[in-house]
C-alpha cells in the first residue's frame, strides 16, 4: 500500500523547529492553499485550505533556515490521519465555529520563492496565500 500527497501553497506563518529527546529536529508549518473558481450562482468563490506539515531531520534545518511567512512551497508527502476519527483533526473554534487540519508528514520540500520574493512579501499584508491564476488570463 502506498499514498502520497502534493500540494503548492505559501506559509501561513514562521516554520517553529524543536529537537526531540534523542536529538532529532522536527520543523512544523502552516501551509495554504488556495482554488478559485465561479458558483453555480455565477458568483467567484475564493476556497482556502490549511495543511499543517512536519519535515523532519536534516530537512528540518534546512526548512527553518531559509523559509518565513509568506514562502511558496511544494510539499511531497503523506496524510497522517486522526487516530480517533481516521480523517482530519476536528477542533472547535474559540468562536464556536467548527474547523478542521489535513496534517501531512513531508517526504520532500522544494523552495518555490526566492528570498528577495520572501522578503517583499514580509512588506505586504500577511493573508498567507498566494494569488491565485484567473481562468481567463490563461492563453491555451
Amino acid at each position: 500500500m502506498y499514498q502520497k500527497i502534493t500540494i503548492v501553497g505559501n506559509l501561513g506563518r514562521d516554520p517553529e523547529m524543536r529537537y526531540l529527546p534523542s536529538g532529532q529536529a522536527v520543523t512544523n508549518m502552516s501551509v495554504a492553499t488556495n482554488r478559485r473558481y465561479t458558483g453555480s450562482d455565477g458568483q467567484r468563490v475564493d476556497e482556502t485550505t490549511w495543511f499543517r506539515v512536519s519535515v523532519w531531520g536534516a530537512q528540518a534545518e534546512t526548512v527553518n533556515q531559509y523559509l518565513q511567512q509568506g514562502s511558496k512551497v511544494l510539499v511531497e508527502g503523506r496524510l497522517r490521519p486522526d487516530p480517533e476519527s481516521g480523517g482530519p483533526r476536528i477542533w472547535t473554534r474559540n468562536d464556536g465555529s467548527p474547523g478542521a487540519n489535513f496534517e501531512i508528514t513531508a517526504q520532500n520540500v522544494l523552495f518555490l520563492s526566492s528570498r528577495s520574493e520572501d522578503q517583499a512579501f514580509q512588506g505586504s499584508e500577511p493573508t498567507g496565500i498566494s494569488e491565485p491564476v484567473d481562468e481567463d488570463d490563461i492563453p491555451f
